[in-house]
């Protein structure tokens, strides 16, 4: 039997956790930050391997995408209040450069309402990812459009 995601969260979490440690901090909040791009590391992982699917580019295999879907919805779903802590924005002297854009600290309530539009979109996937091809093409979209939210909305360009 194939071990879940949320079965094999907490010793993830746990080695995540003893990890830390050796992490830098050269910047004010430079954890904080190596913290939420990690996330949003695991976000594009997971993301690739079932849009690679959808879109032909990888043969589609159900495990994997059931895989990659229920671990989306993990990530979607880890609470971030310390990945967001007052002064972890890219003017703060010190911090490491991120691609986030000031007005991602100033619209909370906003981007809150995209960060719940993403856990709808992984918790509809769930369900379908892997019973076909058809029914994972058919629930990217909503995962594409709450990416794109907040990538145009709250993301710089790649320079």
């Amino acid at each position: 039997m194939r071990k879940t995601i949320r079965q094999t969260l907490p010793i993830a979490a746990l080695l995540v956790g003893f990890g830390t440690g050796a992490l830098a901090d050269d910047g004010p909040h430079d954890k904080a930050i190596k913290a939420r791009q990690a996330m949003f590391q695991l976000y594009g992982f997971n993301i690739g391997i079932l849009s690679a699917m959808a879109k032909g580019k990888m043969d589609y295999d159900a495990d994997i995408a059931l895989e990659a879907a229920e671990n989306l919805d993990a990530a979607a779903n880890l609470g971030q209040s310390q990945f967001w802590p007052q002064g972890s924005d890219n003017e703060t002297e010190g911090n490491a450069r991120t691609r986030a854009l000031p007005v991602i600290w100033s619209t909370f309530p906003a981007i809150v309402e995209k960060a719940d539009a993403l856990k709808t979109a992984t918790a509809a996937l769930v369900p379908v990812a892997g019973n076909g091809l058809d029914e994972l093409k058919g629930a990217m979209g909503d995962v594409g459009a709450s990416c794109k939210g907040c990538h145009d909305d709250y993301r710089a360009e790649k320079k």
